[in-house]
């Protein structure tokens, strides 16, 4: 569903064509949020943005500019989700469609899987499971432990790994606004992470596994090293949505994904507040 980029690289690398549609804006109330992207091919679809009658007219629209080379290379569609298309949701959605080819490869190859990228230290029970959760979401995993056989074999497209056992580098390599999930096999590796993340400053979540008393023991520890009580209620501990109940790995994955998804919601509010331009083509 998510990697429309691997296939996208693929078509290129062997000059088939294909139709990138992404939704550029969004009014109201819609089926997927803004930046949520599509691949129409001559094989199918990859992607998904939100399915109905949105995604078929967008569908429409892309195998028409597949099927007509003397197409535009790009175009726009705005659409209203009211009766006209089936839909009650309500809102506006401004689509943009895009032709690739091997002429757009490097272009391609410079892209962004979609979602907010996430730093996850540990490949243990818990750090599997919430992978093989957080693989089916917008996310983008960089995976990092000191044991390289930790990692599983089968990796999603959405996620790379690292064996490092030293977070100096790792959490400085991060971009602003990052997520830092710490659920490392050692208590010590645990706060030098924290002990980092917490010194930058700039990330959007901080979450470490563990109990009520861990956090308690680390925000001592964390106060030694002169951290503000302000700095250090940033530290999300325990980890995960408490209506969630369980500690099997796969219930703690469920509930820190959960718990990421609402974050990245209230993200999302902020950065794609602005409304879309009205079109003629909304009619269509």
């Amino acid at each position: 569903m998510l990697d429309w980029l691997g296939k996208a690289i693929e078509l290129a690398r062997r000059d088939e064509p294909s139709i990138l549609v992404t939704i550029a804006a969004v009014a109201g109330s819609s089926p997927r949020e803004a930046g949520c992207r599509m691949l129409v091919h001559g094989g199918g679809i990859a992607g998904t943005i939100g399915g109905g009658h949105l995604e078929l007219k967008a569908i429409e629209r892309a195998r028409a500019m597949l099927a007509s080379p003397a197409s535009p290379a790009a175009d726009e569609l705005t659409l209203s989700l009211g009766p006209s298309l089936g839909q009650c949701c309500g809102g506006r959605v401004t689509l943009t469609l895009e032709r690739l080819d091997r002429a757009a490869l490097p272009r391609i190859e410079r892209m962004e899987m979609p979602g907010e990228p996430v730093f996850l230290f540990g490949a243990g029970h818990v750090g599997r499971a919430l992978v093989h959760v957080l693989a089916q979401l917008p996310y983008r995993i960089h995976w990092y432990d000191g044991r390289g056989d930790a990692f599983p074999t089968d990796l999603p497209g959405n996620v790379e790994t690292e064996t490092s056992a030293d977070p100096r580098h790792d959490v400085a390599s991060a971009p602003a606004g990052n997520f830092f999930l710490v659920m490392t096999h050692s208590h010590a590796l645990d706060l030098e992470i924290c002990d980092r993340v917490l010194a930058r400053g700039d990330f959007a979540f901080l979450g470490l596994i563990g109990s009520a008393s861990k956090r308690a023991t680390f925000l001592g520890r964390l106060r030694r090293r002169g951290h503000a009580d302000a700095t250090l209620a940033r530290l999300t501990c325990p980890i995960g949505l408490p209506q969630v109940p369980g500690k099997q790995p796969a219930m703690i994955a469920v509930a820190v994904a959960g718990q990421l998804i609402a974050l990245s919601a209230t993200l999302a509010e902020h950065r794609y507040a602005t409304p879309p331009k009205a079109s003629a083509a909304e009619t269509e």
